[in-house]
């Protein structure tokens, strides 16, 4: 009975042993392996554009966003640079997208993109209901004032409608 239990524990050590070397061989080899570049999030490339953009724009950031920038039709009177903020933090974080999504990467001030198009649209609209929002008596009372912005529909997605992730 001896002899049985030293081969069986015999035996456990082995496949022990065995599975930890395996481990052991794996661990060196994924350290071998080159790890892949971690692709930047939409925040990070947003970032870049308007890191990009700031510069070409220096010594203007305070002058309205139409006399700055070509091809502004809703925010005009908007520092130019509150508009970047507006882009970057407003509608590009509350539809969860790059700023590709709505502008021609080469030339942002282009019309080619019907989301672009759109986002005027929105720009009107959302303006509106935050003009009836501040009408409204019968609300309850908000320090902050009562209004809208991309996130209230949209929560970080495009299609307002699909459930949140």
């Amino acid at each position: 009975m001896k002899r049985s239990w030293t081969i069986g524990m015999l035996a456990v050590l082995v496949v022990v042993l065995a599975g930890w070397k395996g481990r052991a061989s794996q661990t060196q080899s994924q350290q071998a392996q080159p790890t892949a570049a971690k692709e930047p999030s939409n925040q990070e490339i947003n970032d870049a554009f308007v890191e990009q953009i700031t510069k070409q724009i220096a010594g203007h950031e305070q002058e309205p966003a139409g006399q700055v920038f070509k091809n502004i039709q809703v925010l005009k009177k908007t520092p130019a640079a509150k508009l970047l903020l507006i882009m970057n933090l407003g509608y590009s974080k509350g539809l969860g997208v790059t700023c590709e999504h709505c502008h021609v990467k080469e030339d942002f001030s282009k019309d080619d993109k019907r989301p672009k198009r759109c986002a005027r649209d929105m720009q009107q609209m959302h303006g509106d209901i935050n003009q009836q929002l501040v009408k409204m008596q019968n609300l309850a009372p908000n320090p902050n004032g009562h209004f809208i912005n991309c996130s209230t529909c949209h929560r970080g997605q495009i299609d307002p409608m699909a459930q949140p992730n």
